[in-house]
């Protein structure tokens, strides 16, 4: 029989995904719960008996003896961390299971900039009802068929974007580090060095890059004189990969059409609850469709999320191949 191991579950919310976790479990192991924000001491203490932390996004402090073996995040963004300020030889995994209820966002955005259905339809004939238009008569609302999308950022988003705009007839060009074969969901695909090329032939470019050195500002004053002046940007990465100035310059001027915008620069904290999402005043413009980062928000996102920790838990017990796996500490 194996022994038991130690996890120490450092969330917010620690009493209820305990509960879930210990459901889901088909291994051995005695679970520890506190929350880091309100309790920091007793979380530094805990950390040195347990086996393995679920948890992270905040304090990366570890005591300078840890019995940690793997960290792993109940989310996917882990730019807040590197490989230097986690414990030597600690793993660290992160968790995906977000990718199709931020597709699904990006194309109800899409639609809404083609059809207008709840920004011009709905609110007209509420005030006005036929407003003297017919079936036949009144402006045209666009299509999604035969429209070209660009997604900047080829991952596990970006994947499921393109397999519902393939589902309207769209045509998909894909921009990665690496070039992928994937002729089914991909009409072109790109490197980094050829932006220009999906930037100029897009009428929908989709953000889905991570946040690092490489993509930091890649969407820049430069990049936006490039795209069309019908274009319609969406951003579900982290807000920085597109240059904050630029971006409200484009919208503000209408050099493009429009955004879809989910991922920010300004975030709540202990010191403003609830700022503005930008320094520039995105929420007067009338062409981009705000959201507060919470495309991926469902429940059934949460619980297959948290599924997956428990069974990448499971093979961390049982000595197994781990999932999601990102990188190794290297701190002494």
């Amino acid at each position: 029989m194996s022994a038991k191991h130690t996890l120490l579950l450092g969330v917010s919310d620690s009493s209820n995904r305990k509960e879930f976790l210990a459901e889901k479990l088909t291994t051995d192991w005695e679970i520890l719960t506190c929350n880091p924000r309100a309790e920091a001491d007793e979380y530094l203490r805990l950390l040195g008996q347990a086996d393995a932390l679920v948890g992270g996004g905040g304090s990366t402090n570890f005591p300078a003896e840890t019995s940690i073996k793997l960290m792993q995040i109940p989310f996917t963004g882990y730019d807040w961390i590197s490989p230097d300020q986690l414990p030597r030889d600690v793993i660290f995994c992160n968790t995906h299971e977000h990718e199709p209820t931020i597709a699904e966002h990006v194309l109800l955005g899409m639609l809404e900039w083609q059809i207008g259905l709840m920004r011009e339809s709905h609110p007209m004939m509420v005030k006005k009802s036929y407003n003297h238009r017919s079936i036949n008569n009144g402006p045209h609302h666009r299509e999604m068929l035969g429209q070209t999308v660009g997604i900047v950022g080829y991952g596990h988003i970006g994947r499921e974007i393109a397999r519902r705009c393939k589902g309207f007839g769209m045509r998909v060009m894909a921009l990665s580090r690496t070039k992928r074969d994937e002729p089914d969901l991909v009409d072109w695909y790109g490197t980094v060095d050829q932006l220009d090329t999906l930037l100029a032939e897009s009428d929908f470019v989709i953000v889905c890059a991570p946040l690092d050195d490489n993509t930091r500002g890649m969407i820049d004053g430069a990049a936006f004189a490039k795209m069309k002046p019908d274009a319609i940007i969406a951003n579900v990465g982290r807000g920085e990969v597109i240059d904050e100035a630029a971006l409200y310059d484009a919208l503000a001027s209408k050099r493009i059409r429009g955004g879809i915008i989910d991922v920010w620069y300004v975030y709540p904290s202990k010191e403003d609850a609830n700022p503005w999402p930008s320094r520039f005043p995105f929420q007067q413009l009338d062409n981009v469709i705000m959201s507060p980062h919470n495309s991926a928000w469902t429940e059934a996102m949460s619980e297959r999320r948290w599924s997956f920790v428990a069974t990448n838990l499971d093979r961390f017990a049982r000595g197994e191949e781990l999932e999601n796996f990102c990188f190794t500490g290297t701190k002494d």
